[in-house]
């Protein structure tokens, strides 16, 4: 066993550690392979079968089951398909040397199905009683709620005291003798702290990239940067060294880590000592217009506020027309101030654009994004109240790597002097732009504003901040957040418009969906409103919100993330957006010109649209199709990071599972770089790549795949499309470690979490998050 546990700690020696052995069945010796899904439903994944604390494992399943997932001619229905060259809907077409056939009888299978079935009377005793898990198939719904990760800390820890410094010079703990921490720095490291990893070559990726590292005699790789130096009298002592290579920095501050707030900026936010003065000017003026406006709507005729928005003014001599516009604006307040020029910003086919993805799209993720080619990065979504209250939780969504200040991919030539004024390319400096943006959530203006006003304050490093109005999780919908705002678009113009006006030079762009309710969508309508303004802006004259960019994802929140992206819907919105630009161009010079400073930068509104982009192929035919500026990817990116890679060299690539295995060890990499290389950190990197994992283990290898025809094509290597809606029946890798990467169960995704960062904590749990039958990303909109 010990000898089992060494070869599993070194990623080298992974050959070995995953070569089945012989002497016994045991399932535990090699991985888990995938579940068949059911014909009639090609979306069940993996964490739908997830109970409480586990799953029913595939190869220990009762006999029963298996010949419901796989009957019996199956095999014989795939490879008949296969012969006529045709794509069984929804299932992923693999070739039949990697299929595995499920057996339908139960002989050798006694005591597996006994195993199985005790294991999951256990879970379902221990498992809170839900009652969206009953329904008529039995097939369990919904999330995991309340999910505990256990612990992962040293039984007593060091006290902070002795922390980083050496071993007979410590700082004078103020607790005395009556810390609960230990003082004794070798007991401590004796008996209380784990022993080291071995992995990373038994170097501290902290200590290697920064020169210094910050948890100090807490690291599990501390024996890379310590040593026993003579202390005189025969005493020898335990000091922390730094790296030379690297020794310019002091370790006070996180290297490469941007839009880090101090601790002191929190309590500050806290106490309420920073001010916001334009955002409660802003604010306060809001509900004073809003009053102006409905009474003014009360005492004017249908028929004369429909004259003054109609187009017969256009006919209207134009002193007359200017003098009836100020009369108009006399009988309203006007705003405090107007929005401040905004920097020009630039989406289009070469930026691919990673979603804010809350969970999933922290720090570690998005860097490994942008070093497979991800050209804009969003923070996972913060909301607005908390970020104002200064919660440390919150603002550590907003930090970014130094990567991601980086221009993003521009491949035009400078915008020359005749360049339109509504061109994407007018004005726009790419040497200026930055790719990290930053989400938010609220449900009124005043908390919004707040937010807006204090991120431009503290967070220099902002490239845009976006509104999510799109979030479909009841928590959210129920406060009157997220998608919440779809159906209340005055609400939602107000917020925009006075976010844009707040911002400084920081561009305000919306993520939103097609309405909350299924053949019931609204987007049309939202983003008319959006990009003209609305029948109360249009009696004030306050012009359009100035949002810079709406991103459309084409699902109602009523599907949340079920069926297919209606890009045909994204298409006819994109269209208003197009006869915007057009009315916008020809209005130029001309007395209904709008207010440039109430515009978007360079007054283009840029356009984007999301949803089941898996493929360079699929994102090119979108892009033709519907005439977006550029494209989001949300889950694709999850289960295959290099598809932004794909999409810069405009065809799939056959990654192989020893690249695949080292991309996960750059995110065990960034992750301790993040959050530490303590026993804290390794228990939250280990935790966040578990969730990862949880994505990507739905890859199916291009390899693997059978070449057949499709409606959409084949992009020029000439594997088929694939699906991100598909499903595959059960398969097995070209090589062990293939199979182990693809396994569906979470205790494979721990085996491979410890390749890089060792045993897990005894007290560490991980359940996935969701159960239902389609994979969702909370709050991504």
């Amino acid at each position: 066993m010990e000898e089992n546990e060494e070869l599993v700690s070194n990623p080298a020696k992974l050959e070995q550690a995953l070569k089945p052995q012989s002497s016994s069945p045991s399932v535990e010796q090699g991985a888990h392979l995938q579940q068949t899904p059911l014909e009639e439903d090609s979306a069940v994944t993996k964490a739908e079968k997830i109970e409480w604390h586990g799953k029913i494992d595939s190869s220990e399943e009762p006999s029963t089951k298996r010949v419901k997932l796989e009957p019996s001619g199956d095999v014989e229905l795939r490879e008949e398909a296969a012969a006529r060259n045709e794509r069984r809907k929804g299932v992923t077409p693999i070739k039949a040397e990697f299929l595995v056939n499920v057996p339908t009888s139960g002989a050798g299978q006694g005591i597996a199905a006994s195993d199985a079935n005790a294991g999951e009377e256990s879970r379902a005793s221990e498992r809170p009683a839900d009652d969206r898990d009953s329904n008529k198939k039995g097939k369990p719904k919904g999330q995991n709620f309340n999910r505990d990760f256990g612990t992962s800390k040293d039984e007593i820890s060091l006290c902070q005291s002795r922390a980083h410094t050496p071993e007979f010079s410590p700082i004078e703990c103020k607790f005395g003798d009556g810390c609960k921490f230990e003082h004794d720095l070798r007991k401590y490291l004796k008996e209380w702290k784990r022993e080291d990893l071995a992995t990373f070559d038994g170097i501290c990726p902290i200590w290697k990239a920064k020169g210094r590292c910050q948890v100090g005699w807490k690291c599990r790789f501390v024996g890379s940067h310590m040593t026993e130096r003579d202390a005189g009298e025969g005493r020898k002592e335990l000091v922390l060294v730094e790296n030379e290579s690297n020794s310019g920095d002091d370790g006070s501050r996180e290297v490469g880590i941007l839009n880090s707030i101090s601790t002191q900026a929190k309590i500050d936010l806290l106490k309420r000592r920073i001010a916001t003065p334009k955002a409660d000017e802003y604010s306060e003026w809001l509900e004073t217009n809003g009053r102006e406006v409905e009474k003014g709507f009360r005492h004017h005729s249908k028929k004369d506020r429909a004259q003054a928005s109609s187009a017969n003014a256009e006919d209207k001599n134009p002193t007359d027309q200017k003098g009836e516009m100020h009369d108009n604006r006399a009988r309203y307040t006007e705003p405090p101030f107007l929005p401040s020029e905004k920097r020009r910003i630039y989406f289009g086919p070469e930026t691919p654009v990673l979603a804010p993805l809350t969970t999933q799209g922290n720090l570690p993720f998005r860097r490994l994004c942008v070093d497979l080619g991800a050209q804009i990065t969003y923070s996972e979504m913060a909301m607005s109240m908390p970020l104002v209250q200064g919660q440390k939780s919150e603002w550590a969504l907003l930090r970014a790597h130094e990567s991601e200040a980086e221009p993003p991919k521009y491949l035009h030539s400078s915008p020359s002097p005749t360049t339109s004024h509504s061109s994407p390319h007018f004005g726009y400096d790419n040497a200026r732009d930055l790719r990290f943006g930053a989400q938010i959530a609220a449900n009124k203006p005043w908390p919004a504003l707040k937010a807006t006003e204090i991120l431009t304050r503290l967070c220099p490093h902002l490239r845009v901040i976006d509104l999510n109005c799109g979030c479909p999780i009841d928590l959210v919908y129920r406060q009157g957040a997220g998608s919440a705002l779809l159906d209340q678009p005055a609400k939602l113009d107000k917020i925009v418009r006075g976010m844009n006006t707040v911002s400084g030079e920081i561009p305000i762009t919306v993520k939103i969906r097609m309405g909350t309710k299924d053949h019931k969508p609204t987007a049309e309508r939202l983003i008319d409103r959006l990009v003209h303004g609305g029948p109360d802006n249009a009696v004030v004259e306050n012009g359009t919100s100035g949002t810079a960019a709406i991103t459309l994802h084409g699902r109602s929140r009523q599907q949340r993330y079920t069926k297919r992206a209606d890009w045909s819907y994204i298409a006819s919105c994109a269209a208003i957006v197009e006869r915007y630009h057009a009315q916008a161009d020809a209005l130029s010079d001309t007395i209904r010109e709008p207010d440039p400073r109430t515009q978007p930068a360079s007054g283009h509104v840029y356009f984007l649209g999301n949803g089941d982009i898996y493929s360079p192929g699929a994102y090119q035919s979108a892009l033709a199709a519907s005439r977006v500026s550029s494209i989001m990817l949300a889950r694709g990116a999850l289960i295959k990071p290099w598809l932004f890679e794909e999409i810069a060299q405009g065809q799939p690539l056959d990654k192989s599972a020893s690249e695949r295995l080292a991309y996960v060890e750059r995110y065990a990499r960034y992750g301790l770089e993040t959050w530490g290389s303590d026993e804290v950190g390794v228990g939250t990197t280990r935790r966040f790549l578990l969730e990862w994992l949880s994505f990507a283990h739905r890859y199916v290898p291009l390899g693997i795949l059978e070449h057949h025809s499709s409606p959409s094509g084949s992009v020029s290597s000439g594997f088929p499309e694939p699906s991100l809606q598909d499903r595959p029946p059960r398969w097995r890798g070209r090589n062990e470690l293939e199979t182990l990467l693809g396994s569906e169960d979470y205790r494979d995704w721990i085996r491979i979490s410890e390749m890089f960062l060792g045993k897990a904590h005894p007290g560490f749990r991980f359940v996935p998050k969701h159960k239902s039958n389609s994979v969702e990303i909370e709050a991504e909109g």
